[in-house]
């Protein structure tokens, strides 16, 4: 968005309204003057049959599609005019800027880079839009050149402030902004700049703020309502943005139609995701946020291969894209069991954490918690965490992280505290969830809400690991009675001899326990009976010690 309005493409006004509908069309000019580029296509199309030039005609046509977003139109209508002999030079850096905000960086620079000593307005236009091309084309040294070239003109100072936005150089960008817009404080729309800025650097209630000042003369830019919407999505909910978005919709007029694909986009993002699938592919080429939203949709919703397929190519130039690409390989390494794509994951959260502009930043903190959590480093983990997790008491993604690296170091009650703030019931009803849930309440000495996780299970792979878990850390914690119920249930679903000298140790130890008094005597009865479970030749020998315990101690066993 920033572009459409630091873009030299604006410098187009004053130099060909100012000459031409002056003498020709005073009702063009007043049209264009209030910025009504749809009226002033209506009266282009009604004058195209009167007796007047067809090239001031297709000009302003190609210039008012250019300025109402239909670049289609305008490209249509430029490429008809650079193949007029006695082509203006202006009119080939237009076509150039058309190229520019259609995609077409090859074929705009082509000929752009052809116009040889134009007028030393337009040769500024030309400089700027081969400034920016250099950019979407990432060609640094001829990036450099052109901005050595740059002057302390407004319009250079722009372009350069909209490099800096570009590459993520958001400070410098304002410092750009609000030095001109202390001299030109009629400059409003340096607001919105400044405010997109702020946005960008995670600063929603100073970007508002900034915001603002342009709103409150123009309350219904499309450009700005949006921003705010954002803002709202950030401090408040999707509701409040989404409600700020139609309320735009409502008024909008066909003077917006170079917002309707990042507002479409927009809406999308603020409902949660729905018509993702509708709204987001077609503008994948249009839009980069498009294509990482769709990345995200695709994460949530599980769908790891289409994601990565998404990403794949993309080539990370922002810290968000980078950690997405990390998210993404982390999910896939981790689906796939492969290392590889778990050291790709590892290097980019490395990459952004360590930055110098985003090292003490919450998504850089987040991103050495999730490098260390590759690395299995919990301790270190644990300290990026706790600088951040006063942000993110009710995030269940946030939690559910936290609560494993707690429990990885040992700390299991604050792990179980933590696992069970959780709501989210696709969380819930994960595998390592219910395990890590499962193995806190063992070591808390809570054995029986573990087997209560198990009992709630449909009999699954995941139900089987679980109760192996239970099995082995409840043998280990010395809670024989709940380990040997799990060790029985393991046996009759695999008859593996390994769980039947589980079992058996374990329904020793209960014994033991009995005799000790550490436990009721009339659980005894039970113990026989899981033994009685196995057909083994140890079941009477051990049965038949655990019977004359029961019998000299008036036990009844049933």
């Amino acid at each position: 968005m920033i572009l459409s309005r630091a873009k030299p493409a604006l410098s187009v006004q004053p130099t060909v309204a100012r000459e031409s509908s002056a003498k020709q069309l005073p009702k063009l000019e007043e049209l264009l003057d209030n910025k009504d580029f749809t009226g002033a296509l209506t009266l282009l199309d009604f004058q195209r049959g009167a007796e007047r030039s067809e090239y001031d005609t297709d000009t302003w046509t190609a210039y008012c599609a250019f300025h109402l977003g239909d670049y289609e139109k305008a490209y249509k209508k430029f490429k008809e005019l650079i193949k007029r002999p006695g082509c203006e030079p202006n009119t080939i850096i237009y076509f150039g800027c058309v190229c520019f905000f259609l995609g077409h960086y090859e074929e705009g620079r082509d000929v752009v880079e052809k116009v040889k000593y134009p007028p030393d307005s337009i040769r500024k236009l030309q400089n700027r839009l081969l400034f920016h091309l250099a950019h979407k084309e990432g060609d640094e040294k001829k990036l450099m050149n052109y901005h050595g070239t740059l002057q302390d003109c407004i319009e250079d100072q722009l372009s350069l402030a909209a490099i800096h936005y570009l590459r993520s150089h958001y400070q410098e960008a304002i410092d750009i902004y609000k030095r001109i817009l202390l001299d030109n404080r009629e400059f409003l729309a340096l607001n919105v700049y400044i405010a997109l800025c702020y946005y960008k650097l995670d600063y929603y209630d100073v970007s508002q703020e900034v915001l603002q000042v342009y709103l409150s003369h123009h309350p219904n830019s499309a450009t700005a309502v949006n921003l705010r919407a954002c803002n709202f999505y950030r401090l408040y909910n999707g509701k409040a943005a989404e409600a700020e978005l139609q309320r735009l919709e409502s008024e909008a007029s066909r003077s917006f139609n170079y917002a309707k694909e990042i507002m479409r986009h927009n809406m999308v993002v603020f409902q949660g995701g729905e018509g993702a699938l509708q709204v987001l592919p077609p503008l994948v080429d249009v839009l980069v946020e498009a294509r990482l939203n769709l990345v995200i949709y695709h994460l949530k919703q599980d769908n790891i291969q289409e994601a990565y397929n998404l990403i794949q190519e993309l080539v990370p130039t922002t810290p968000h894209e980078y950690i997405l690409k990390g998210v993404v390989n982390a999910a896939l390494g981790q689906e796939q069991c492969s290392k590889e794509h778990l050291k790709i994951a590892q290097q980019y959260f490395q990459l952004v954490g360590g930055s110098a502009s985003e090292c003490d930043t919450i998504p850089g903190r987040q991103c050495m918690a999730s490098c260390f959590f590759l690395l299995r480093q919990f301790e270190d983990v644990l300290i990026y965490l706790n600088s951040v997790k006063s942000y993110f008491y009710n995030d269940d993604m946030f939690n559910f992280n936290y609560a494993q690296a707690k429990a990885s170091v040992g700390n299991y009650k604050e792990a179980e505290e933590v696992l069970v703030l959780i709501q989210n019931e696709k969380v819930k009803s994960d595998y390592v969830y219910l395990s890590w849930l499962a193995r806190c309440y063992i070591m808390n000495k809570k054995p029986r809400l573990a087997w209560e996780l198990y009992l709630k299970m449909e009999t699954s792979n995941d139900s089987f690991s679980l109760l192996q878990l239970i099995a082995n850390d409840c043998y280990k914690m010395g809670q024989f009675y709940y380990s040997a119920k799990a060790f029985d249930v393991l046996e009759r679903l695999d008859p593996n001899p390994e769980y039947w000298e589980g079992k058996r140790g374990a329904c020793c130890g209960i014994f033991q326990k009995i005799i000790a008094q550490q436990e009721p005597p009339d659980t005894l009865r039970e113990v026989i009976q899981l033994l009685r479970n196995t057909a083994n030749p140890q079941v009477e020998y051990v049965c038949r010690v655990m019977k004359k315990y029961a019998k000299e101690n008036r036990i009844p066993i049933g």
